[in-house]
């Protein structure tokens, strides 16, 4: 392990759902000097040692460079999931601000880069056995976000081989959940016609089982812990990060007391494509697609290399979110601003 006494940590998208965790972990670290915050708006949350800046990573008069100035890392982390129906929107955040984040990267000296890729980079894959980092990550085409994730693990690719000075670090996580990130989640993908409270199993007499649903969860916070890890490790390359077990319909049967109907994947999908574009729902049809087309992961090169075991198994994980989506839960930042249910 190296040393990261009095380091400072450059943290981008650092007021969302994965940014929240990873700063305060960082913060109550005391190998770790002090913390800088990068959002579109600073938050009324202060945690200690940590200082903001108000940065937006679409724009290319941001400075970036400037802030990396003397970072032990950068731990980049900012992403934009909507608007779902204008990809441009998204590419110019996710994959524009990506590219600008590792150029000011090099260009500052910033010895390590903690960049978060996602589950949703790999190719499709297998549902009944687990795949290691090896796997292609060629991305589902046809969804933005994954098309976005693995267009950046083609950058970072080239910018390895132009920067080999960088120790470069590559979280693919599963699905990330936590109570404080309910009402975010619920606006992001259920879309303002989901009301909180009612999410509740008892409401639901059946659950759809639909072929190729089958997926892995893990919880904000141990994520958040293998982020820090990653910051202090003499490690680069790529990390899978997944609780278990899997998550399918038979699982969410036992947690919710519900009978799995079966499904086929065109009725599931037609629902979901029709209520997207009617723009009732903001989760697409082919993030869909790509949901069902995910392998799963192995996470053995964490457990070895990081020392990382998740505190929290996948029921535990859904059992708070699910909770913290009735209970309207939130946390004092922009992206995170929860309503609580009366």
């Amino acid at each position: 392990m190296s040393s990261a006494a009095g380091s400072r940590i450059v943290v981008t998208g650092a007021t969302g759902n994965v940014g929240t965790s990873v700063v305060r972990l960082l913060s109550e670290d005391p190998e770790v000097g002090s913390v800088l915050g990068l959002a579109r708006r600073v938050p009324g949350w202060s945690p200690p040692k940590t200082e903001w800046s108000a940065v937006d990573l679409a724009s290319d008069r941001a400075d970036l460079a400037k802030e990396f100035a003397g970072a032990s890392a950068v731990v980049h982390l900012a992403w934009a999931f909507q608007p779902t129906h204008d990809p441009a929107a998204t590419w110019r955040t996710n994959v524009l601000g990506a590219i600008r984040v590792f150029d000011a990267v090099a260009a500052a000296g910033v010895p390590a880069l903690i960049h978060a890729s996602s589950v949703g980079a790999y190719s499709p894959g297998p549902k009944d056995r687990s795949v290691d980092e090896s796997w292609p990550t060629h991305g589902w085409p046809d969804a933005a976000y994954c098309r976005e994730k693995a267009y950046l693990e083609r950058t970072l690719d080239t910018f390895e081989r132009e920067h080999p000075d960088v120790r470069v670090v590559r979280m693919r996580p599963a699905f990330l959940f936590k109570r404080e990130s309910a009402s975010e989640q619920r606006r992001i993908f259920g879309g303002r016609f989901l009301p909180g409270p009612l999410v509740r199993p008892q409401l639901l007499p059946f659950l759809p089982d639909i072929p190729g649903l089958r997926v892995q969860a893990l919880h904000t916070d141990d994520a958040a812990e293998a982020y820090r890890l990653a910051v202090h490790a003499d490690v680069r390359g790529a990390f899978n990060l997944a609780a278990e077990p899997p998550v399918d319909a038979e699982l969410l049967g036992e947690m919710f007391g519900a009978r799995p109907v079966r499904l086929p994947r065109t009725a599931a999908r037609s629902a979901i494509a029709a209520a997207w574009g009617l723009h009732l729902l903001p989760a697409s049809p082919h993030l869909f697609d790509a949901v069902l087309r995910l392998p799963l992961m192995d996470c053995t090169r964490a457990r070895s290399e990081l020392r990382w075991r998740p505190e929290r198994t996948a029921p535990q994980v859904l059992e708070e979110f699910l909770l913290g989506m009735r209970q309207g839960e939130g946390a004092d930042t922009d992206p995170l601003r929860g309503r609580k249910a009366s």
